[in-house]
């Protein structure tokens, strides 16, 4: 047995590949990674992946585990020889190529290389995973890192296969909001009552310059009613003598007051809606909405 003070393993490229994928598979799926996986995921010989895990398990960097569902799992060493933790699922930071997650793959560590030009901000993102998921030209988003909450938009122009690493072109970079939602939302909350008239409720939003209000009925959320929802149900035949209860959407978006605002983003862009309601519990406190979070980090 290699003892921790072993000095470093010179690592072939196709080491690496496959120690890096093997890692990566292996906190996907908490279980032990087949080298046929492995071989699929790096374009390589399934033979070759094999006799390459002998190598590995000779120098203590994986372990195998015999049977139908056995496989390959990494060493704590093979962590070292990486220069990544073995506990980096607790602090995950996800990378987004071309607006879409990829799954399986994480950021380990972000070195700006050019912070102090005029002109240029690049930065190298070490990942762990398969960097030949990346071409030129991919429009990459990193982040949120766990501390900072920095979000960093850029453009791979390189990559470094032997330290699965790539180097963007930097074009925005956000610190997003630490605070609560309740530190944001619109207060005081204005709200609607479903026995009021279409026209009454109009006019309430028309007053206090809003697009939508709650609907609420003996202090509890029962719906929410927008200008645009108005003017359908009117198209629709309804008058404005017709109750908001008759128009009003019950499926409500709503959000806890102690959750983060970065937290809610995906969600209104998932959700595709222009506001959510701020819930303390059981009682809505307040209305969050895509205004309110553009006067924040105008940037997303």
């Amino acid at each position: 047995m290699q003892s921790d003070n072993s000095p470093d393993i010179d690592l072939s490229l196709i080491q690496k590949d496959i120690l890096i994928t093997l890692i990566s598979l292996y906190h996907q799926y908490s279980h032990p990674i087949k080298g046929e996986d492995i071989a699929e995921i790096i374009k390589r010989n399934p033979g070759t992946v094999r006799n390459q895990m002998q190598a590995l398990k000779v120098l203590g960097l994986v372990d195998g585990v015999p049977g139908p569902k056995g496989g390959y799992h990494p060493t704590a060493r093979a962590y070292g020889e990486l220069n990544i933790t073995n506990d980096y699922s607790e602090s995950d930071v996800p990378i987004q190529k071309n607006n879409c997650d990829m799954d399986g793959i994480k950021v380990s560590e972000i070195a700006f290389t050019t912070l102090t030009h005029a002109d240029l901000c690049h930065a190298l993102i070490k990942i762990i995973g398969n960097v030949r998921a990346f071409e030129i030209g991919d429009r990459v988003t990193v982040g949120p890192t766990p501390v900072n909450k920095l979000l960093i938009k850029g453009e791979v122009f390189g990559k470094d296969e032997i330290n699965s690493a790539l180097l963007i072109s930097t074009s925005e970079m956000t610190g997003l909001p630490k605070k609560p939602v309740r530190d944001y939302m619109s207060m005081p909350l204005i709200s609607l009552e479903p026995d009021m008239t279409i026209a009454y409720a109009m006019k309430t939003l028309l007053q206090k310059k809003i697009h939508g209000a709650p609907v609420l009925e003996n202090g509890k959320l029962a719906g929410i009613v927008t200008l645009t929802d108005i003017v359908t149900s009117i198209d629709r035949g309804m008058t404005g003598e017709n109750l908001v209860r008759e128009m009003m959407v019950k499926d409500v978006i709503t959000i806890p007051a102690d959750k983060r605002l970065y937290e809610v983003v995906r969600q209104f862009k998932e959700r595709d809606v222009g506001r959510v309601i701020v819930m303390d519990g059981e009682k809505p406190v307040g209305i969050m909405t895509h205004s309110d979070i553009l006067r924040v980090f105008p940037a997303l």
